[in-house]
């Protein structure tokens, strides 16, 4: 029998392309199909491609996330880059006892009622964006979404979470964008560049607002850790933290809300289905997570020789687990390529899973559903306006423009409670 591999590597490559960028999904099926769990033997990386496989090492601690130990060895000259101080040393690739410390302390802020608290300040923004989006396009043209809604809410939203005055936080935008090629599988020079100006910048200012809430303390996350973690965060702790909550907390939501827009916008069944009853927005959200993921991989070290799906994998091996592919597995998701507002029964991995769960996910659902909600009370004749454009990333899947205006009448649908076709 012929191996897999020349297969399963051109299939893999083929997501480094334009087409694979903007659809990976036919690629990443055969992929699975091919070999669920393929070793690349160029980038020397173990792929998953299944839910369950996925799911096995997100949730199991021995498999650890890249961190300081993991750079001494793989990434040498991390002490020059200020990006990888901060994206190595952060909560988001600690593990242990300094990822369970840093995790707690950054929880406080995060807790279930604060989110619910959030809910009228989400409200309150969401309806002034709409307002401006209503502004652009009121005259009949087009308007960009992201630029409008889609950048700015998540944006003032863990700005009010933080305390970052939103006059501050709007111009965030392109630092925190920058700052994220960090997670892309493969860097260049221009990325670290940018990277590492962005952290430059940003540390200084969080650095200027932990100082500031000392002095004028307030009801919000940079007092919580500046004041009552006294003592348990270093200084610099305290800053990266502040960083990583105010970039991690608007570039994935930022995904989301253009990739919920965009999928009910090439669905206008679904589109329709969720105006006659607005009561599915929470499974609208979940399903556009599963359909679209905004974070396409994420990665862990093997702390341990092991199996994965009857594949052995040694100590210390690299392992990606795709997570959009993850979401699109027919053994866990039937009919998996089928955008449907209805679907219940649902589990995705967009948040990624076991100690690296993420602490915003609630909050990031929380405006998918308040955004979605008001979005389409407020424009029943929401429609697409042109070809929209995404990133050049090939590890978060945003969009930089998404076109829409008005269209006709979307059509009367009485919600039956079948799924859709």
């Amino acid at each position: 029998m012929n191996s897999p591999a020349p297969q399963a590597q051109t299939l893999l490559f083929s997501l480094f392309t334009p087409e694979g960028r903007e659809n990976p999904h036919p690629a990443l099926e055969a992929l699975r199909r091919t070999a669920p769990v393929y070793h690349d033997p160029d980038l020397d990386t173990f792929f998953l491609t299944t839910f369950a496989d996925c799911q096995a090492v997100l949730t199991d601690t021995a498999y650890r996330t890249p961190d300081l130990t993991w750079c001494e060895e793989n990434l040498p000259d991390w002490r020059e880059h200020p990006a990888a101080d901060f994206f190595y040393s952060s909560m988001l690739r600690a593990n242990g006892a300094d990822h369970t410390r840093l995790r707690r302390l950054a929880g406080k802020g995060l807790t279930p009622r604060r989110v619910t608290a959030l809910r009228d300040a989400v409200e309150r923004i969401t309806d002034g964006l709409l307002d401006d989006l209503a502004d652009a396009t009121s005259d009949g043209g087009a308007a960009n979404f992201q630029e409008l809604v889609g950048y700015p809410l998540p944006v003032a939203v863990v700005g009010e979470l933080l305390g970052v005055p939103e006059a501050d936080g709007a111009r965030f935008r392109a630092l925190g964008s920058d700052a994220s090629r960090l997670l892309e599988p493969v860097r260049t020079p221009e990325d670290w560049e940018r990277a590492d100006r962005a952290v430059e910048q940003l540390r200084g200012y969080f650095l200027e607002l932990a100082e500031r809430r000392r002095q004028e303390p307030a009801d919000d996350l940079a007092t919580a850790l500046a004041l009552e973690n006294a003592g348990t965060l270093t200084e610099h702790e305290l800053v990266d933290t502040l960083l990583l909550v105010f970039v991690a907390g608007f570039e994935t939501t930022t995904g989301l809300l253009g990739l919920a827009v965009h999928a009910l916008l090439r669905h206008p069944e679904q589109l329709a289905r969720l105006a006659a009853d607005p009561g599915l927005v929470p499974q609208a959200v979940e399903e556009a997570l599963r359909w679209d993921t905004p974070v396409q991989m994420t990665e862990r070290i093997a702390g341990r020789t092991g199996v994965i799906g009857g594949v052995p994998v040694p100590e210390g091996a690299n392992v990606t687990t795709v997570l959009t592919a993850a979401n699109r597995d027919p053994a866990l998701h039937p009919d998996p390529h089928r955008f449907d507002v209805t679907r219940t029964g649902s589990r995705v991995l967009s948040f990624s899973g076991g100690p690296h769960y993420c602490l915003g996910a609630a909050l990031a659902r929380l405006e998918g559903a308040v955004a979605l909600r008001r979005l389409l009370a407020r424009f029943p004749r929401l429609a697409s306006a042109g070809d929209p454009v995404r990133r050049e990333s090939f590890s978060l899947r945003v969009f930089e423009d998404l076109p829409v205006g008005h269209g006709p009448a979307v059509p009367s649908v009485t919600y039956s409670g079948k799924a859709a076709a």
